[in-house]
């Protein structure tokens, strides 16, 4: 097997882990004594498909929201899609229609939800005083801004009239089952989607103190929500004594299949962390030096390996170029491998989509500078422009997957020749 192939397969059983066929359905309730309605939010609410039909005639036609391009065929059940990380009409009016649906059912029924990363974005409900257009404002400036997954989704929580809890205090007292998918580091579920059925731990005062660090310019009208809107619920609070939330699938656990893979190649897995934040960038030469020190010295770990880490990484934009935090960070990488021998590396967001462009990510390789250069493309210039995309694509490296119909954050792989 070919770096490549090893990367690729490596990749291909991280996201295998996370897909909904394979880890929705241990986890179905029971059928209630009343009705159930589905709902759904996230990259991997299109894949619900015939899990529904468990629950027979019983069943209310659900509606989930996803991505535009995630949606499969399914009977019954209505996929809306939505746009993704900069939210739209479609959303908006999907999030309006979930919200109506959990309310008006019997003690007997059952709402049963499947959570996954992308809601925060595709469950578009601004709160009362907010337009659409304000909330489009602060998503743009929040990812722009460098914010970590957490702190923007705490900014999004306390700007909805779904997320934060709401949707669970709206179902209340119903039951209420939320399978939840995540994508965010150390597994929050009240930052996945922003936590639509989960206590909120964080208030508005946290928000607005995140949009000050990072120097957002709020609309007037944000700004004025934030320092006058009710808290979401917090822990504790009555309307969660029928919730139960059910973690399906993690970033660990893909990261432990990837790694499977490559034990099965005769190669040593090495896994950094699942939950890896900072700049691209930064992440970029941090994961170059304890690769360079593996090829070099053979330490911490004898070659052949693979090193492995994911998290959601950030990108402060300062350019006008195109790519995503997996991009960048592999070109970061790739300059400061300098054509180390035998070092090959991939990475990519679990969903097929790294930022807003059409690649799931991108591999380099030894090079990778070299044919780059030959193409009179400038990785340093590149870089400088938060242009990985335009990088990668030039040299024909981009990594194309498609949608996923999961999202269990990014994932990075070092593989690390015996020379």
């Amino acid at each position: 097997m070919s770096p490549e192939e090893l990367l690729k397969a490596m990749f291909k059983a991280g996201v295998d882990a996370a897909l909904p066929s394979l880890c929705v359905p241990p986890h179905l309730p029971a059928r209630p004594k009343g009705r159930t309605v589905i709902i759904g939010a996230g990259k991997a609410s299109g894949a619900w498909r015939k899990h529904w039909k468990r629950f027979g005639t019983a069943l209310l036609d659900g509606i989930v929201v996803t991505r535009y391009g995630y949606r499969l065929p399914t009977e019954r059940l209505e996929v809306v899609e939505a746009a993704h990380p900069v939210p739209d009409a479609a959303g908006r009016e999907a999030a309006q229609r979930i919200f109506k649906a959990v309310q008006g059912l019997t003690e007997d029924d059952l709402v049963l939800a499947l959570i996954s990363g992308g809601g925060s974005a595709l469950l578009a409900a601004p709160a009362e005083g907010i337009s659409l257009e304000d909330k489009q404002a602060v998503n743009k400036a929040l990812l722009a801004s460098g914010a970590t997954i957490s702190e923007m989704n705490t900014v999004r929580k306390h700007l909805s009239a779904i997320k934060g809890g709401r949707l669970a205090r709206a179902a209340s007292p119903r039951e209420v089952v939320a399978l939840m998918i995540s994508d965010v580091p150390g597994d929050d579920a009240s930052i996945i989607a922003s936590g639509p059925t989960v206590p909120d731990p964080s208030t508005n005062a946290d928000a607005i103190a995140i949009v000050e660090k990072y120097g957002i310019d709020l609309p007037p009208a944000v700004r004025n929500v934030l320092e006058t809107i009710d808290e979401t619920p917090k822990p504790g609070d009555k309307c969660f004594e029928r919730v139960e939330n059910i973690m399906i699938a993690t970033p660990q656990a893909s990261l432990e299949a990837a790694a499977a893979v490559a034990r099965e190649a005769g190669v040593t897995p090495v896994i950094l962390g699942d939950s890896i934040e900072g700049e691209s960038r930064d992440v970029g030469l941090v994961h170059a030096g304890i690769a360079r020190q593996v090829a070099m010295r053979g330490q911490p770990v004898e070659p052949p390996c693979v090193l492995i880490s994911g998290g959601e990484t950030t990108i402060t934009l300062k350019g006008d170029g195109k790519g995503g935090p997996n991009t960048e960070f592999l070109l970061s990488l790739a300059i400061a491998l300098d054509g180390l021998p035998n070092v090959y590396a991939l990475a990519g967001d679990t969903d097929g989509v790294d930022g807003s462009e059409d690649n799931a990510g991108a591999l380099i390789y030894p090079d990778t500078l070299k044919r780059a250069e030959a193409a009179g493309i400038s990785a340093k210039a590149m870089l400088a422009n938060n242009d990985p995309y335009t990088f990668f694509k030039g040299i024909g490296d981009l990594l194309e997957t498609g949608p996923t119909m999961t999202n269990v954050n990014d994932l990075r792989l070092i593989f690390i020749e015996k020379g």
